[in-house]
């Protein structure tokens, strides 16, 4: 059994590292964990803007944690990566890899000189001689940024993935719901939105929206004339000093109508996705919304997603599951940062070989 991966998200708001030991019976326990802030836009869309402050955060969490394991696990997201469920004649894994080159060119916006493939089959031979594929393609050169960083802050890339997919991995590691429902894993991120449609247990539908947490704050500053760190504090409930005469004027009220029409603008864009892919699939329904990230905190944001959606939502909990020394780790500062961890804990839970859920 490997041992020592790290799972290591870095975003747009902040870097996380994650180690987890497997024990007996599949049971996975927290050995690392830490965050550290990056400063503004030094990941946009997904490509790193500012590798230095990436690497200087790397080695920060590194040795504040004292951190011996070098193997990472990380996961690229955005424009440069493209997902899609794609129906092609049976056919055996070795003649899938060797016809996926040229089966993907139909598929994807870029050359596929430029990008790297991987495949998961969903399922194999139906009536008609046909099955469906999960076709993965992610920028050459986006991936190589990430490999850089890492490689310059002292560890060793060991897999590439998917945030949507790490996404899935967490929520299956604690979910106990019925693989036959249909959920939507909604990811908010400081400027992304991952969305991740599962039927039967699988990807159906994946898409990421240039939308998310950064959003909120820039309203709030926008419209309240207060600082980023003001705005953010607000955005997630926070009071803010008013001893300056430009916050003096903040009152409560101001604060949930910004984010209630923001949330509001957000579940429309996220409708519309989900909507997509249920026209798609005739006689399905969304069962339910699992709302992770950052801006997940944000309660307005879960009420205007069940009042759009007309279903329950609930805001992923990476960590039930997961054992811990209370020693080691405060339990409220775990249940603080749950939302942001969904992808280090799925990213954390990989090891070579095996294939995203």
């Amino acid at each position: 059994m490997a041992k020592g991966i790290l799972g290591l998200d870095i975003g747009s708001h902040s870097i996380k590292i994650m180690e987890l030991k497997e024990g007996k019976g599949g049971v996975w326990k927290l050995s690392k964990f830490g965050l550290h802030k990056l400063p503004a836009e030094a990941i946009v869309d997904g490509a790193i803007m500012n590798s230095a402050a990436v690497v200087e955060g790397i080695r920060d969490l590194v040795a504040r944690h004292k951190i011996k394991a070098r193997e990472v696990t990380t996961c690229v997201s955005g424009h440069s990566v493209i997902i899609k469920k794609i129906t092609l004649p049976s056919m055996s894994d070795d003649e899938l890899s060797e016809s996926i080159q040229w089966e993907a060119e139909q598929y994807i916006p870029f050359s596929v000189n430029d990008v790297n493939l991987d495949t998961q089959v969903l399922s194999r031979g139906d009536d008609a001689g046909q099955m469906d594929v999960l076709l993965v393609a992610a920028k050459k050169d986006v991936i190589q940024e990430y490999i850089a960083v890492i490689t310059e802050a002292g560890l060793k890339p060991l897999i590439v993935d998917v945030a949507s997919f790490a996404i899935e991995n967490s929520y299956d590691l604690n979910d106990d719901g019925e693989a036959s429902e249909v959920v939507a894993l909604v990811n908010v991120g400081a400027s992304l939105v991952n969305i991740n449609v599962l039927n039967n247990g699988l990807t159906a539908f994946t898409r990421d929206i240039n939308m998310g947490g950064n959003q909120f704050t820039e309203e709030i500053q926008k419209q309240l004339n207060v600082s980023y760190e003001e705005a953010e504090a607000l955005k997630l409930g926070g009071n803010i000093s008013t001893s300056q005469s430009t916050t003096e004027a903040v009152v409560p009220q101001e604060v949930g109508a910004i984010l209630r029409s923001t949330s509001e603008s957000m579940a429309v864009e996220i409708q519309r996705s989900i909507d997509f892919y249920l026209a798609t699939a005739a006689g399905l329904t969304l069962s339910k919304v699992v709302l992770s990230g950052g801006t997940a905190k944000v309660t307005a944001l879960k009420d205007a997603l069940e009042s759009t959606l007309g279903t329950k939502v609930e805001v992923i909990d990476p960590f039930r599951k997961i054992s811990f020394n209370p020693k080691e780790f405060d339990p409220d500062y775990l249940k603080d940062l749950a939302p942001v961890s969904s992808v280090v804990v799925g990213l954390a839970t990989r090891r070579l070989g095996d294939k995203p859920a």
